[in-house]
């Protein structure tokens, strides 16, 4: 689960970690009020969208001007008009794709006066299963190209969990990021305090990008992006408060109030598929038969009629789908049951695309006697090959 920048400055305060002074703004008329709260002289203005890119992004409505999803402004009444500009228009960016994102919030803060940009990030690192800390001189960049370009600028180590966080690892991060006198004892205690927040929190990344030497000489987490593990909300009712539902893709919010792992994609295949490591090999093998998939399903090892009928019909409301492909290996997962979702859903929603169902597993002929006297229109295959060169065929005509 992600939060927005506003939120996660919040929860880095409430730790001790230093911050610029901020105001959000959902509604146009409350700009200006917002922006007279702060200090000045100089305010930033920043759109709040769950994406990357801002500063460098553009807005698809003229009316929104040409700045980017991040601005300076030198006056309360220029801020609040920046706000108001961003507010209601979609801002486009590399992490957003073509389509953009509504920006419903804006969040005004004090600017800052910068002497140095650097980049940190905690995440967990899933070779070692272990928490790891990611620095870098390169400030305001993207990691990736940093890493791509010039990896000597980024150093990486994780934490063993037998000893937790030691002065050491901080001290290790400030003779790399070139910090010197005070700046050192400081960037020890923000370290201490941001892996603190990262374990009790069940985060799954934490970056600032940049964190910042002010002009005093002084570290500030000048941006924060954060995410946290969607299984753990449950120990975590504020956090789960922060959840803007606006932000996340309709079909992946439905499908998470069925317990359905999915994820949008932009290709014309749907997949209905049970276990992470099947739906991945049926995506590939589509891609390899020259098609896209639209979507990756994974239904469960214990999925009912409700919840495949719920599938179905997530799969079905994606307007680029141009044909499905059930692919299910009946272990747990009966094919039976799985043969009675499809029937449900497509009386339910209607079958308007071609539907090809593979079945392989426990009570399998039980499963296809279902399909084939159903009366349905679908396409039967023997394998996951086959299976593939059927629905694409079907969807390319």
């Amino acid at each position: 689960m992600n939060i927005h920048e506003y939120q996660a400055k919040k929860l880095l305060q409430s730790y001790g970690a230093p911050v610029s002074d901020g105001r959000i703004v959902l509604r146009s008329e409350d700009a200006k009020t917002a922006a007279g709260e702060l200090d000045g002289p100089l305010w930033v203005v920043k759109a709040q969208i769950h994406a990357g890119g801002r500063g460098k992004g553009t807005f698809k409505e003229p009316k929104a001007g040409e700045k980017g999803g991040v601005r300076m402004a030198r006056s309360v009444t220029e801020a609040a008009e920046e706000a108001k500009k961003m507010l209601g228009h979609t801002l486009v960016t590399h992490q957003t794709g073509p389509s953009g994102k509504q920006v419903n919030r804006v969040y005004i803060e004090d600017g800052s006066g910068i002497e140095t940009e650097l980049y940190l990030a905690l995440l967990v690192d899933r070779q070692t299963s272990r928490v790891s800390f990611v620095c870098s001189t390169e400030g305001g960049m993207d990691i990736e190209q940093v890493a791509a370009d010039t990896p000597d600028k980024i150093l990486s180590f994780s934490i063993d969990p037998a000893t937790g966080y030691q002065g050491f690892h901080g001290r290790r991060i400030a003779f790399m990021l070139g910090l010197k006198g005070k700046q050192i004892k400081q960037c020890v205690a923000l370290m201490a305090t941001l892996h603190k927040m990262f374990i009790e929190k069940d985060m799954e990344m934490l970056e600032i990008n940049p964190l910042i030497v002010t002009d005093t000489g002084e570290l500030k987490c000048l941006d924060a992006k954060m995410s946290f593990d969607s299984n753990a909300t449950y120990r975590h009712p504020d956090i789960a408060e922060l959840r803007d539902e606006t932000e996340e893709d309709a079909k992946e919010l439905a499908a998470s109030k069925h317990d359905l792992n999915y994820i949008a994609l932009d290709g014309e295949i749907g997949c209905m598929v049970n276990g992470a490591g099947l739906a991945m090999a049926t995506m590939d093998i589509i891609k390899l038969k020259g098609a896209e998939p639209a979507n990756f399903l994974d239904v469960g090892g214990g999925a009912t009629k409700e919840k495949v009928t719920e599938a179905f019909k997530i799969i079905t409301s994606d307007p680029n789908v141009k044909g499905i492909l059930v692919n299910i290996f009946g272990g747990i997962m009966r094919c039976d049951v799985i043969a009675e979702g499809v029937i449900a859903a497509v009386t339910e929603v209607g079958l308007k695309v071609p539907l090809v169902v593979r079945l392989e597993g426990t009570n399998v002929d039980r499963g296809k006697e279902i399909i084939n006297t159903s009366g349905l229109d679908v396409i039967a295959a023997d394998n996951l090959s086959d299976a593939a060169e059927k629905i694409v065929k079907a969807v390319k005509g």
